[in-house]
């Protein structure tokens, strides 16, 4: 499940919650909310383990640039062989297989730093992604938790306002009790 999505999910229970008849409270459903948190730490370490399968798509591009480079070389040394069994092109043969095989190098070289550029880079971009995620969910989710701690500080007030009432009145209905006994 993406983690934009499991945001939006409790951006809607906080928006649905019941409202509270005094101030700017409402009631949420902890269980669901403790729940969307658990989704929403299980899917990040999904968009980490992404990041990884990109890493190792790395070695798969090194080792088809290696197999091109061992059949180009592979491929030049038969060539060779080939030039010299004939004896009179067997310079030309040593220096047009050398060639080839520079080539084959070089070219095996450059699919391997081909591949290890773009790996390097969609790490970097895998790593950029899953960071900004995170971080993004933990502003979200410490926004949502600053909220219902307000919120929560706004009901306890008029909870302990009520319950300071209810103390006056019973005290003041306890001492006429206890005055009236003869």
């Amino acid at each position: 499940m993406d983690i934009l999505h499991l945001i939006d999910r409790l951006e809607d229970l906080v928006a649905e919650a019941r409202r509270m008849p005094i101030g700017q409270g409402v009631v949420v459903d902890r269980r669901r909310i403790l729940e969307l948190v658990d989704q929403m730490r299980s899917t990040v370490p999904w968009e980490v383990k992404e990041a990884q399968e990109i890493v190792a798509s790395k070695d798969a591009y090194i080792e088809e640039a290696r197999r091109e480079g061992e059949g180009i070389v592979h491929k030049a040394e038969l060539e060779v062989q080939e030039r010299l069994d004939e004896t009179a092109v067997i310079q030309a043969a040593e220096r047009e297989a050398q060639v080839i095989v520079q080539r084959a190098e070089d070219r095996a070289q450059s699919l391997l730093d081909e591949a290890q550029d773009q790996v390097q880079s969609r790490l970097r971009q895998a790593e950029q992604a899953a960071t900004n995620q995170m971080d993004e969910a933990d502003r979200y989710a410490l926004e949502m938790l600053r909220r219902l701690e307000q919120q929560l500080a706004a009901f306890n007030s008029t909870v302990r306002a009520g319950i300071e009432a209810l103390e006056d009145r019973t005290g003041e209905s306890g001492e006429q009790a206890t005055a009236s006994p003869d």
